[in-house]
């Protein structure tokens, strides 16, 4: 069976100006004419990478969302805020092309070592060897265009229903940008920005669970192109929410990512 995510286009293509249009994989279930926050976090991420250098991982990025994320064209960069032989530290923005803020962020990195063998916590990793091909687990987008949950490979533990709760779930993602190979972490970040909409307590027709924000913690850089996300969220008469994911490559868990939801009921 052919890959959806290997054919499909990347999230974004740069034009001559700097400037990262969205692509159809790169657009949210929520508009038509906006990004999901995930593939953006990408960009994020990759504005942050490159403003540190290879020397140091990133090891946390946090993204708040102030406004939606026009497909039409974002303007990304990071200033880098502190930098020493331990650790460095960025400030990202995120502006359209009126030069509007819609997402501002920060990203800490840590220098790289070789320390060998060293002793951690002992977990099972996830076995994709028997996962089961399914949906993406929102089901369909609340427009009628090609949207991101149609250009992913999305795989289940056996025996997956897409009942409301908790979830697991594979995936392979496209690329992030058009003619350029992304980084590990770079890989990660639309998974990241998924628990919502894995782990849905209903379903978009009776309540809306967008998240305001993203924070991803990564203690180690996830290998191959499949990641599983382990995703739970917690939702309030409030109108107020959180998704809790663990993020896994092939060998074990690589990262947390955690989202702040507003809530909100459809309208009559």
């Amino acid at each position: 069976m052919t890959s959806k995510a290997l054919m499909a286009p990347s999230f974004f293509s740069q034009n001559s100006d700097g400037v990262f249009v969205g692509n159809d994989p790169a657009r949210g279930p929520w508009s038509a004419d906006h990004c999901h926050a995930g593939p953006v976090t990408g960009l994020a991420a990759r504005a942050a990478e490159i403003e540190i250098g290879a020397e140091k991982m990133l090891c946390r990025l946090t993204l708040d969302i102030l406004r939606p994320l026009p497909l039409s064209g974002l303007r990304v960069a990071a200033e880098t805020t502190r930098h020493t032989r331990t650790l460095a530290t960025t400030q990202i923005t995120v502006h359209d092309l009126d030069n509007t803020l819609c997402a501002q962020g920060t990203s800490m990195h840590l220098v790289r070592k070789d320390l060998g063998d060293v002793p951690t916590a002992a977990v099972v990793p996830l076995d994709r060897a028997k996962a089961v091909p399914g949906p993406f687990s929102i089901g369909v987008g609340l427009h009628d265009k090609p949207y991101f949950g149609q250009f992913l490979d999305v795989a289940y533990p056996p025996g997956f229903d897409l009942h409301p709760g908790p979830k697991t779930l594979w995936m392979r993602t496209p690329n992030l940008l058009e003619g350029e190979q992304q980084s590990p972490i770079q890989s990660l970040c639309a998974l990241a920005d998924c628990g919502n909409g894995i782990s849905w307590n209903a379903p978009p027709k009776e309540m809306g669970f967008m998240n305001t924000d993203l924070t991803l913690n990564v203690h180690r850089e996830p290998e191959g192109d499949w990641h599983a996300s382990e995703s739970i969220s917690h939702w309030h008469s409030s109108g107020i929410g959180m998704s809790q994911s663990v993020l896994q490559d092939e060998k074990g868990p690589v990262a947390t990512a955690l989202q702040t939801l507003v809530l909100h009921p459809p309208k009559a």
